[in-house]
Formats: C-alpha cells, sequence, structure tokens
C-alpha cells in the first residue's frame, strides 16, 4: 500500500508534465502557423495585407516570449520547491483549521504569515526565508505578493548558486 502511495506524486507530476508539453508543443503549432499566414499577408496582400501581417506577426513573438517567462519562472520555482524540501524547511500547514474548500481558515494563515514574516525579517537576503514569506503570502491570499517574493526567492538562489557573477 505505501508502494502505490508513494507513485502517486510520481504519476501526478508526469501528468503535468504531459500537459505542460503537450500546451507547449500545441502553442509553438499556433504560433508556426501564425507566422507563416503573417508572411503570406505582407507579400501578396499589399499594403492592408502588409499591416495586417505586421501585426499578426507580433502576435507570435510576444507568445514566445510570455511561454518563454512562465516555463522558466516555474523552472525556477519547482527549484527552489525541491531544495526547500530536501532541506527540511517546507512551511508546514498540515494543523492548521481549513474551510470545507481545503484553503487554510484566514485567522490561521494569517498567524501563520506573522510567524514566517518575523522570520524573514531577521533574514530578509536568505532566499529560503523568501521563499517561505512567498508561500505564506500565497497561504493568505495575497497572491501578487507571493508572485513578487517568489521571484526575490529565485533571483536570491540564482546568486547563490553563481557567487562568481
Amino acid at each position: 500500500m505505501s508502494d502505490s502511495a508513494d507513485q502517486r506524486p510520481d504519476r501526478q507530476v508526469m501528468k503535468t508534465v504531459a500537459v505542460v508539453a503537450f500546451m507547449v508543443v500545441a502553442l509553438l503549432y499556433y504560433f508556426i502557423r501564425l507566422g507563416g499566414l503573417a508572411i503570406t499577408y505582407i507579400v501578396n496582400h499589399g499594403f492592408a495585407g502588409l499591416a495586417l501581417g505586421i501585426g499578426m506577426l507580433l502576435l507570435p513573438v510576444v507568445g514566445i516570449w510570455i511561454l518563454w517567462a512562465t516555463l522558466s519562472a516555474a523552472f525556477g520555482h519547482q527549484r527552489l520547491a525541491k531544495r526547500i524540501h530536501e532541506e527540511g524547511l517546507e512551511v508546514d500547514t498540515s494543523e492548521l483549521p481549513r474551510r470545507p474548500s481545503g484553503r487554510i481558515q484566514r485567522d490561521a494563515a494569517d498567524a501563520l504569515f506573522a510567524q514566517i514574516k518575523t522570520e524573514w525579517e531577521a533574514d530578509p537576503d536568505n532566499w529560503r526565508s523568501s521563499y517561505r514569506l512567498a508561500r505564506a503570502y500565497d497561504y493568505a491570499g495575497d497572491r501578487g505578493r507571493a508572485r513578487d517574493t517568489m521571484r526575490r526567492a529565485v533571483a536570491l538562489e540564482k546568486l547563490e548558486r553563481q557567487p562568481g557573477e
């Protein structure tokens, strides 16, 4: 029974990777087709086609940039999550009271946030404390600050890995 429980996270990860891979391939296919159509408009349809083609050509460029930014952020977050897990520094929410939806109750999330923010204030330049603070923001429902703090944690961790640069 424990073997199947140990394999469930791997299956979930594989499903997630498969969905992301499918989406990336589908988007790349779409961008290539749209780029080809844009070039056709630019070459064959006069001034109006040129304007429309240039606009259409910008969509794949912007789309590829958004795709790259999203995936690189996701890989950075996953790298930090793995390191935090290996170091045993995950934010423990197992004992916190939850709503029927599964989310942590607001008062408990706020108390957890206050505790972790105090830890962060003691060492704000440590990626681990920034990562934990980002998770606490997320549990407290402040997704904007969670994203900003997670970006900071990724940047700090990168500096730690590459001290000479």
